[in-house]
């Protein structure tokens, strides 16, 4: 039996993804000296500081810094209860290879809330 929750819209993940990755962009340039010297090649350390980012407060918090301003919160599926660092981890992995991200079931969720079990709902 799964619990009630409040479905979160892709405006508001998309505002809270586009958060989180702007914080990890600037973490990076802040390593590396700032914006005028970034190039190309420091997607990768851009994309490592995001699943970083992501899997630490999932499995922590519940929720990343976008999703905390933006009002959300990760919980799993069946019970409305706190993800597990193990769920946190598969959501992150699927969450950065985007497209189980963005393909949505009847319930609102993408693949990679599926696979780990969770759901993005209001705080």
């Amino acid at each position: 039996m799964n619990f009630a929750f409040t479905r979160v819209g892709l405006g508001r993940r998309l505002a809270a993804l586009t958060l989180d990755w702007l914080a990890c962009y600037a973490i990076v340039a802040a390593i590396n000296g700032g914006i005028g010297k970034l190039g190309p090649s420091n997607s990768m350390p851009v994309l490592a500081v995001f699943f970083a980012e992501v899997w630490i407060l999932s499995a922590l918090q519940g929720a990343t810094l976008g999703h905390r301003i933006f009002g959300m919160k990760i919980v799993r599926f069946v019970d409305g209860g706190a993800i597990t660092p193990l769920q946190a981890l598969i959501r992150t992995t699927l969450l950065v290879l985007v497209i189980t991200a963005v393909t949505f079931d009847e319930n609102g969720r993408g693949i990679h809330e599926r696979l780990s079990g969770s759901v993005l709902t209001k705080s």
